[in-house]
């Protein structure tokens, strides 16, 4: 096996609001409560998730959960949950406003990306809320595209577009 191309190269840290740094770790147990506060901060009622659904989620068996601390605090600033599979599977990405627009999210899909190339996946899906712009506009610049609506995805009636990324071959 030849190494690895610039594609898949993994940046752990990156800087915002005046050169904070974070780091990008794997989910422990102790996390669980912050990150559904999190999620709860980060969506709508009938988008976010119940305690039951996003420990469900974590705790999959083909499921990793990746979590950007604030170096200065500690303080946990975003986080991702994917499952692994031909296709691989970004569940949901999570950063608390305070640390939006400063590479946060990219970090984390790319750390995300990253490991799914590692274990084997070929590509990898989402869904977004066709009304979420801001998220719409994050995953085309991160090189995703739209192959269908899923009407009435989210418990609250919102259509969901899904979105799709193919890894190039390392």
């Amino acid at each position: 096996m030849g190494s690895c191309p610039e594609c898949c190269t993994l940046q752990l840290s990156a800087r915002y609001n005046d050169g904070v740094a974070f780091v990008i770790r794997d989910f422990a147990p102790g996390d669980f409560g912050t990150l559904w506060q999190i999620d709860q901060q980060c969506f709508a009622p009938g988008i976010s998730y119940s305690t039951t659904e996003l420990r469900a989620y974590i705790r999959h068996r083909s499921s990793f959960t990746l979590v950007a601390d604030d170096k200065e605090s500690g303080k946990i600033a975003g986080f991702i949950v994917g499952h692994i599979g031909p296709t691989g599977h970004i569940i949901t990405i999570d950063v608390l406003a305070a640390a939006r627009r400063s590479g946060l999210g990219s970090a984390l899909l790319n750390a995300a990306e990253h490991r799914m190339r590692a274990l084997g996946c070929h590509a990898v899906g989402l869904e977004a809320a066709v009304d979420n712009v801001g998220a719409l506009s994050f995953y085309k610049r991160q090189g995703y595209s739209v192959i269908r609506t899923w009407p009435r995805y989210y418990s609250n009636g919102v259509d969901a577009l899904v979105l799709r990324k193919e890894f190039e071959r390392c």
